[in-house]
Formats: structure tokens, sequence, C-alpha cells
């Protein structure tokens, strides 16, 4: 279950998704597979080479992308490797807004 974002924050995500951009999606997360996880960040991309070649620069295989058949391809990032790649791309205010709570 996904909450603390808006429906243009998600709007927004969406449409950048669809271009063909690296977008980046954060927001708090209740899901029974993982129990300590309580944010995700959805780094999605319709392109899948694409999205695939910026994965690996942070370890993330290709068949770890989650291909929605609504047509927005992403990977989940959790815990560590979460708060590793928002650093290294800069993204402090996901990281402000949902991890340092």
């Amino acid at each position: 279950m996904a909450f603390g974002l808006t429906k243009e924050e998600l709007r927004r995500w969406k449409q950048r998704v669809k271009n063909g951009e690296i977008a980046f999606l954060t927001h708090y997360w209740l899901d029974d597979r993982f129990p300590d996880a309580r944010t995700v960040t959805k780094v999605g991309c319709c392109d899948i080479d694409e999205l695939s070649r910026w994965g690996e620069k942070y370890g993330l295989k290709k068949e770890w992308i989650h291909q929605r058949e609504d047509g927005f391809p992403h990977f989940d990032l959790l815990g560590k490797t979460q708060y590793d790649i928002l650093v290294k791309e800069g993204l402090h205010e996901h990281i402000d807004r949902f991890i340092h709570k």
C-alpha cells in the first residue's frame, strides 16, 4: 500500500516515465513481504534498455525491472540500496521527506 504522495506527484512521475526519462518516485509503503521497509523508491522509464543501463551503474539487474501491464516499468529500491542510490543521484529531498523522519 502506497501513501504520502499526491496525485500530481504520481501524474508527473508517470509522464516522465512515458517520455523515456529516468524518473524517481519515493513514498511510504507497507507490504507484508518486506516488514522492515517503510518506504520505496520507484525508478521508472518506458525505455527498458535505458532503464537497464541506468540500473547497471548501481549493480541492479535487468531482470529485476518490474514490467507492469499498465506500461510503467521500474525498479523498486528499498533499504540501504534505496538510500545509497538517492544520495548518489543527489535526491536529498526524497531522503529528507521520507527516510529521515
